[in-house]
């Protein structure tokens, strides 16, 4: 209450009734939000009542005919084509991994300090190139050691042989005891040994000195460095200095069942891209594994690849293609014309009055576009390649890009041509045929 209604009350006499005067309902107040939110929601849903009042109406209207979706007598469009008579190349498509024949680890072969590093990271090289260098000086000294450890031996070495052919000569006058002259025979033999071992241990500085400069061993190409100059590095090291990876030749090595095995010796490979789009390299087979996988049934294959362009690179995933055969006067098709369904492949056949029928056929191989028909086909006869998923056995069509109805296979064969190379824009869809004489 506020204060002038609590200084009315005081003014009332003992025991008189208190009066609290009642709000004020004003007309222009506006009503509250809850109200506004149950109007709002009330004219929405009119609004879909009306909606769904005005699409059932025109659905009723736009209804098809008990005809159904294909009217009897009505013309179809398909697109066809004429099965021919061709070569219908075999091949087995494969996914293979590139593999150089050789990939060669650069370890030293002597502890020093590494001062030069004469080659740069993905540089092709050839065998025999320089590398790297190891300081050589403490082989070099060493070498010059034994150098003249071999000098002073071979000095006695010649000594004890000029003192044996002296010995001799005094033998073979009773001058001196025969022991004397046998004993130096033997010095000869203690002293030709240490110059032996003197020359093994200057030449194994030599080679020492060698190692110090370290060349390629193969034709490849360089990878990352793993050791910077001014390094100690030392044959007990894993890492190396550098690895190089042969790239011409290289092979890829793929699988194949064990039922293709006898029929891949020799072939010429050919592969693409990871796309399966891009020719990159034309080599054949080079070896087989020695056995098969019996996890997989399958075997391993090389197949090499000169690769000159470089268009293969080491673990590079490509897609193979080895040519079996090449099937020779074959009934071929466009792959778009055939057809999947619970009876198995089958065409529709374009007739002499203009319908269509449903033919189960035996299908060969597939190469690129075109499809072997081993049976139920003949050569002259024109198949459905597109519009199949609007067809019926027995339904009138007429071909696209024709003056009229299809009148067989005389008439077709030049609108025909136009459309073996379109299999491509066939959607492809895969159904049962409807049975015959619906």
């Amino acid at each position: 209450m506020d204060e002038r209604t609590r200084r009315t009350d005081e003014e009332l006499a003992p025991g008189a009734r208190r009066l609290i005067p009642e709000p004020l309902v004003q007309p222009w107040v506006k009503a509250p939000p809850r109200s506004r939110w149950r109007i709002g929601i009330g004219v929405i849903v009119l609004v879909l009542l009306a909606l769904g009042v005005y699409e059932t109406a025109r659905w009723v209207r736009t209804a098809p005919s008990p005809g159904g979706r294909f009217p009897q007598g009505a013309l179809q469009t398909v697109g066809a084509s004429t099965a021919v008579l061709g070569d219908v190349r075999v091949i087995l498509n494969e996914l293979g991994t590139v593999t150089p024949l050789a990939t060669v680890t650069v370890q030293t072969q002597i502890n020093g300090q590494l001062t030069e590093v004469a080659f740069t990271e993905g540089q092709l090289v050839k065998k025999g190139d320089f590398l790297a260098q190891i300081d050589p000086r403490p082989y070099e000294y060493l070498k010059e050691q034994y150098e003249g450890q071999l000098a002073h031996d071979q000095g006695l070495l010649a000594q004890a042989q000029m003192d044996q052919k002296r010995y001799q000569m005094l033998a073979q006058q009773n001058s001196i005891a025969r022991q004397q002259s046998e004993d130096q025979v033997f010095i000869v033999q203690q002293y030709a040994g240490s110059v032996k071992q003197d020359q093994g241990l200057v030449d194994a500085q030599a080679l020492n000195i060698a190692y110090c400069h370290i060349v390629s061993p193969i034709t490849g190409r360089v990878g990352l460095r793993l050791v910077d100059p001014g390094n100690y590095v030392q044959t007990t090291n894993t890492t190396g200095l550098a690895v190089i990876t042969q790239l011409q030749p290289i092979s890829v090595i793929f699988t194949l069942p064990e039922d293709d095995l006898p029929e891949i010796m020799p072939l010429i490979v050919t592969a693409y891209d990871r796309a399966n789009l891009r020719q990159l390299a034309v080599g054949k087979v080079l070896a087989i594994d020695s056995q098969i996988d019996t996890t997989t049934g399958t075997v391993k294959v090389r197949a090499q690849f000169d690769n000159e362009n470089n268009t293969l690179f080491p673990n590079q995933f490509v897609n193979v293609r080895l040519l079996v055969k090449t099937l020779q006067n074959a009934v071929t098709v466009p792959t778009a014309a055939i057809q999947r369904g619970a009876p198995g492949a089958y065409v529709y056949v374009i007739n002499a009055d203009n319908t269509v029928s449903v033919r189960q056929v035996s299908t060969g191989p597939v190469d690129g576009n075109i499809t072997a028909i081993n049976s139920g086909l003949s050569a002259g006869e024109r198949v459905v390649i597109d519009g199949t998923d609007r067809l019926r056995d027995g339904l009138k069509v007429t071909v696209a890009g024709e003056n009229g109805p299809a009148a067989g296979p005389a008439a077709a064969s030049g609108a025909a041509s136009g459309k073996d190379q379109s299999s491509g824009q066939h959607s492809g869809r895969s159904h049962q045929p409807p049975p015959a004489g619906r």
